[in-house]
């Protein structure tokens, strides 16, 4: 059993910076892909990156690519998301989830995930 609280949200101007910040419980972190979504009003919920178990590779949208980066602190049970050049578009709630993969092919579908957080809402002013 995991679980998972995201923080760092708020509000942020266009060409602002972030970083969103999500705590696991449980002593098994390690043991999880961890990935970060996005959704938008009336948008599905989209993939935003993932990062391995060890955090040696890491995946990130097209759409974010260059400007979004995902880190993790095994140790602190703790996976980042640190977002700058940030636009309007990037306005939505975004979570963290929490896969059992050993794996190093990105995660992108939702479905296969089997923790999720609350979310944490972002919203970029232009």
């Amino acid at each position: 059993q995991v679980q998972l609280v995201e923080s760092g949200g708020g509000l942020v101007q266009a060409g602002g910076s972030l970083r969103l910040s999500c705590a696991a419980s449980g002593r098994t972190f390690s043991s999880y892909y961890m990935g970060w979504f996005r959704q938008a009003p009336g948008k599905e919920r989209e993939f935003v990156g993932g990062i391995s178990r060890n955090g040696d590779v890491t995946h990130t949208a097209g759409s974010v690519k260059g400007r979004f980066t995902i880190s993790r602190e095994n140790a602190k049970n703790t996976v980042y998301l640190a977002m700058n050049s940030l636009t309007p578009e990037d306005t939505a709630v975004y979570y963290c989830a929490a896969a059992a993969y050993s794996g190093t092919v990105a995660l992108r579908r939702t479905s296969v995930y089997g923790y999720w957080g609350q979310g944490t809402q972002v919203t970029v002013s232009s």
